[in-house]
């Protein structure tokens, strides 16, 4: 059993409250979101891909309480539970222990705001939580890297009592400002195009998770990437679920991530992997787990048509994607297309794809509540004439079944206005439309 001093002096290294703590660059959307919600009586569970900052936000937003509402070091407490020094020792006993050697040294002198970092690694954590939120004795927000494991604790244990918020990789603009790029308007960015496009091939090809950005060498970025994944399957799937067809998985995982933006079927890759379906199915569900891929659906007002279809498959971050895929040709549409998908994912709308009657498929359909509100097809060039008449007409054929007006491509570099039977198309670059709230808010 772990001492009382050991754990004070754990406890002592992570916090604020004898010295300062580097913080790093400020991801303001998501501290402006836990400051919304903080004000609420609520759990606030931050949950997302292991290593996309979910650690760094707590303590930012632990270091912006104690700056900006002057809340006091002592009345805040953050437990990361990803320590190696409490390996061996993860019971509700140890989390009720720190509580207890918190509240006895540092004696907060109002209610104690508790940040739990990866807490589902303390079985009966939840238990934990819902007594205190049910007493109103702390402030508490919890961080997990398996959405599984979340939701079904928070929503036998506290129902009505959590709020979560999903962490994603570093967005396009995010990534721009931890390159040293701000873009404040239209102009802005016409002056700093030159810059602005090799970053976006740099965010292409490594991604948005944030400690790999500081990195210079792209070896190193890779080998960070892919000890990432490695510890994702690691910590999150195999340990947690004992899976022991290791291999398998890892085999299913790389399938994936070489095969980004395609429709996939599990009959069809359980042949070609010459595994069970059963495992298939069992393994891919797990993936989702920790936030590692996603699959959409093809969009139909009949829900039974929509689960007898072929799914499409998306990666959660390029960055791991090019490190430990299978395919190492290059094809950029297909990046783009699922690098449209994790902006999309980001708005929490409806997500998917679309076949028209004739069988022409659109990349995207976005829907908001009933109504569909835009669809979007995905492409490197329209350079070539064969490609372009295939785009287009399969957008306009969609635009016309869904009675919609104005639908669009994006690309690489190509900026056009195209107006096909009444119907209006816009065509833009990727990056700026990554970037289109910045340029239409300024």
């Amino acid at each position: 059993m772990i001492s009382k001093d050991k754990i004070l002096e754990i406890l002592n290294d992570w916090n604020f409250w004898n010295k300062e703590i580097e913080t790093g660059l400020e991801r303001k959307e998501y501290l402006e979101k836990m400051e919304r919600y903080y004000k609420m009586d609520l759990v606030i569970s931050l949950v997302g891909i292991r290593r996309s900052g979910k650690s760094t936000l707590m303590l930012q937003f632990a270091k912006k309480l104690i700056e900006e509402k002057g809340i006091s070091k002592n009345n805040i407490l953050y437990v990361n539970f990803e320590d190696s020094r409490f390996l061996g020792e993860y019971s509700l006993d140890l989390l009720n222990n720190i509580y207890e050697i918190y509240l006895e040294n540092l004696t907060p002198d109002k209610k104690p705001i508790i940040f739990l970092d990866e807490a589902q690694n303390i079985e009966g954590w939840e238990k934990f939580v819902r007594s205190l939120n049910e007493r109103k004795e702390a402030k508490i927000f919890v961080s997990g890297s398996n959405s599984h494991l979340l939701s079904s604790e928070f929503s036998t244990v506290l129902t009505g009592r959590q709020l979560p918020l999903i962490i994603y990789p570093l967005s396009f603009e995010e990534f721009l400002l931890f390159n040293k790029i701000e873009i404040t308007g239209k102009l802005d960015l016409i002056n700093k195009q030159a810059r602005v496009k090799k970053a976006f091939e740099e965010y292409l090809e490594f991604g948005g998770m944030p400690k790999q950005v500081f990195l210079k060498n792209s070896d190193d970025k890779f080998l960070l990437l892919r000890n990432y994944f490695e510890d994702i399957l690691s910590r999150d799937l195999i340990y947690r679920f004992k899976i022991r067809q290791t291999e398998k998985l890892k085999t299913l995982a790389k399938f994936y991530f070489s095969n980004e933006s395609s429709l996939i079927s599990f009959n069809g890759i359980a042949k070609f992997l010459k595994m069970p379906l059963s495992t298939i199915e069992r393994f891919s569900e797990y993936l989702t787990y920790p936030y590692l891929i996603y699959f959409v659906s093809k969009f139909s007002f009949s829900l039974k048509e929509q689960a007898v279809n072929p799914r499409k498959i998306y990666i959660s971050d390029l960055g791991l994607r090019n490190a430990v895929s299978f395919d190492f040709s290059e094809n950029k549409g297909k990046l783009l297309e699922n690098l449209v998908f994790l902006h999309l994912l980001k708005t929490d709308k409806e997500i998917y794809y679309y076949r028209t009657a004739n069988n022409l498929e659109v990349d995207f359909l976005v829907k908001e509540k009933q109504k569909i509100k835009l669809l979007i097809q995905v492409c490197l060039t329209l350079k070539d004439f064969k490609t372009k008449d295939r785009e287009i007409n399969s957008l306009v054929k969609a635009m016309q079944e869904l009675e919609l007006k104005e639908g669009l491509i994006l690309t690489k570099d190509e900026e056009d206005a195209i107006e096909v039977d009444g119907k209006k198309i816009k065509v833009m670059p990727v990056y700026k439309w990554l970037l289109e709230k910045i340029i239409d808010n300024n």
